[in-house]
């Protein structure tokens, strides 16, 4: 009984901050011009589309570690719950992964931030856009992993304190290579956007 009061003041607590952010989200997105919102970059509705997925996915592998540390204490969880969480992370992270493919092709082409950062500031390229180019591509194995462990064994995941632990690892360490791709990449649409 003690976990499920404890449970339910968590995921009211995790409701009460994601309605904040989409209410913080929808005023800015209102109040501010379009222009000034996307760029003026032929690019710009791309890097929208890119920063979309991505603000989607940094809140559902968010909420993904706080149900790896749930499953990692052990705590009661509706099973269906992490099969729905664990797909939406999924289409998310794969929706981010393909929108910034779509965005490094004019990051490439002649006259882009690459070549900027080639002549400028090679280790700006090399550190901040290829690191983070295959460290986000990580993501995506891990996150997969973690959803055919919940949509496999269900019922046995929370029998089995090791498929419990190995999952919660599985999305943390998504989350950890997501954090350092999603810092990254607004690093550089700071330094020389497309």
């Amino acid at each position: 009984m003690k976990f499920i009061r404890a449970d339910i003041r968590l995921t009211f607590f995790a409701l009460i901050i994601l309605s904040a952010l989409a209410l913080f989200g929808i005023g800015f997105f209102v109040s501010a011009p379009v222009e000034k919102l996307l760029g003026v970059s032929a690019y710009a509705m791309r890097g929208a589309i890119h920063g979309l997925f991505a603000t989607v996915f940094m809140i559902t592998v968010t909420l993904g570690v706080y149900q790896a540390a749930r499953l990692w204490m052990g705590s009661n969880i509706e099973v269906a719950d992490l099969k729905a969480g664990s797909l939406v992370n999924v289409f998310a992270c794969l929706a981010t992964i393909i929108s910034g493919n779509w965005i490094y092709i004019p990051y490439r082409a002649a006259g882009g931030p690459r070549e900027h950062f080639l002549q400028n500031m090679p280790e700006i390229h090399k550190i901040f856009f290829e690191f983070k180019e295959f460290a986000a591509l990580f993501t995506f194995p891990l996150l997969v992993a973690a959803a055919y462990i919940v949509w496999r064994y269900q019922s046995k995941l929370l029998q089995s304190r090791n498929l419990r632990i190995f999952t919660s690892i599985l999305l943390i360490l998504g989350f950890i290579f997501f954090f350092k791709a999603f810092g990254l990449g607004a690093a550089i649409t700071k330094l020389s956007s497309v």
